[in-house]
């Protein structure tokens, strides 16, 4: 044997060895999910599922305690944060606090992880209409599937594999790079680009939320959406605004709550409330009286409420009149049973139990008031924060944005070829200043 038939045979040899271990890798991967999937299924049992945006990562899953007890017990069954908007790697999941919230996840076979996903890169970087357009219909034609297929892979590897992907999240708005508006018929073909890419993964069990703004917005949402096949959960994100709105205006104005839950009953599918919360009117008990009563009546699979200033109730210290109403209504909610625990490397509780905090109080300091949510457009700073920098509540890059009727988009954006790389986005783990 001469030294390049060695050299071939060697190569060969570790080829094969490497696909039958990649192989391996994805069998035990599909194995996981399989044995996983024996949570209850809330639209089997008619439940709605409890959750809260409180922090992005690891502080976001320690609160999630915190605010069980401040409810009297009522379980927070969704753990809801988002990917970092800034960079492709970041999208792609290659952020470290994933790992907690898989972690928090397989402690119980009940709960529900909801994973907010943007479309594209730079996405709060107020690119203009004709560079969205060039970048959507860039990956209707395929060019950023290995992101989408990275992500994927990585939940599945994580044993995540039911996680709910709220994909291109307000897209019927002017907010993200991720917005449907400039080219509506290249977004859809986008989205199904991405859905069957990552539901190609072995494994794989996820669900995908299709949720646009409250209202019209920029653009009529049902002219965004991408089509039963490719949607599994008709969601919407709906914040009490604009001043002076009632909330049986936004039930019923044009693509309002209504219209939402008539459009997903027609479809068969199930309805979601990813993100809402108090906003515009104020500390204004009768709206999330309201709210709360339109989703025990509408039964969501799940909603998660933004509980940071000037939307939340627990973590935001101006709103204690809607905090009550919100307390009162869920506390103690315990259900009969709590369901079984996953065998996927659950993570032991460790310590006692904190005191009960009461409702208008933050659980210490490590749980302020004000978490130091980036306000958004159109909230002003608070001037009463400490000086120095605050932790941020939501991952760098990737601001939830407010709803429609907050400020309009500003500044000229980088005028960047289509066939170019994107520039880098600032590092993740440098905050980023609000969406304004």
């Amino acid at each position: 044997m001469d030294f390049r038939s060695g050299k071939t045979r060697a190569w060969l040899g570790v080829c094969t060895a490497g696909l039958l271990i990649s192989g391996s890798v994805l069998t035990a991967q599909a194995a996981r999910a399989h044995e996983f999937r024996s949570a209850p299924d809330p639209v089997a049992t008619g439940e709605t599922a409890l959750g809260a945006y409180l922090h992005y990562g690891t502080d976001g899953v320690r609160r999630m305690e915190e605010l069980t007890r401040w409810l009297g017990g009522t379980e927070l069954r969704v753990g809801h944060t988002y990917l970092p908007g800034d960079r492709w790697s970041n999208i792609a999941g290659q952020v470290g606090f994933l790992e907690d919230w898989a972690r928090w996840r397989r402690e119980r076979a009940d709960r529900m992880f909801v994973l907010n996903v943007p479309m594209l890169e730079l996405n709060e970087s107020r690119l203009p209409d004709f560079l969205v357009r060039r970048m959507l219909r860039a990956g209707a034609d395929g060019r950023f599937d290995q992101h989408f297929r990275a992500l994927a892979e990585r939940l599945v590897g994580l044993g995540v594999p039911d996680t709910v992907i709220v994909l291109g999240w307000e897209m019927n708005g002017s907010t993200y790079s991720h917005r449907c508006g400039p080219d509506p018929r290249a977004w859809k073909e986008y989205w199904k680009r991405i859905v069957t890419t990552m539901r190609e993964v072995p494994g794989q069990d996820f669900r995908f939320d299709f949720a646009p703004n409250r209202g019209r917005d920029a653009i009529p949402w049902t002219e965004c959406y991408p089509g039963d096949d490719v949607v599994d959960i008709v969601g919407m994100d709906s914040y009490d605004q604009p001043p002076g709105r009632t909330f049986d205006e936004q039930a019923n104005e044009p693509y309002g709550l209504r219209d939402h839950v008539e459009f997903a009953a027609a479809r068969g599918k199930p309805i979601s409330y990813p993100e809402w919360g108090l906003f515009r009117n104020g500390d204004n008990p009768e709206y999330m009286r309201r709210m709360l009563a339109w989703m025990k009546e509408h039964k969501p699979l799940y909603h998660s409420i933004s509980d940071y200033c000037p939307h939340g109730v627990w973590q935001c210290g101006t709103n204690p009149k809607a905090s009550e109403v919100f307390r009162s209504a869920l506390f103690g909610l315990v259900p009969p049973s709590s369901g079984p625990v996953s065998a996927l490397d659950p993570a032991p509780a460790s310590g006692p139990a904190p005191d009960p905090v009461g409702p208008d109080a933050p659980p210490g300091p490590e749980a302020p008031a004000d978490p130091g949510a980036p306000p958004g457009p159109g909230a002003p700073t608070d001037p009463g924060a400490p000086a120095g920098p605050a932790p941020t509540a939501v991952p760098p890059g990737t601001v939830p944005a407010e709803p429609p009727g907050a400020s309009a988009p500003r500044g000229d954006a980088p005028a960047v070829p289509g066939g170019a790389p994107v520039p880098a986005a600032p590092p993740a783990e440098a905050a980023a200043p609000p969406a304004v």
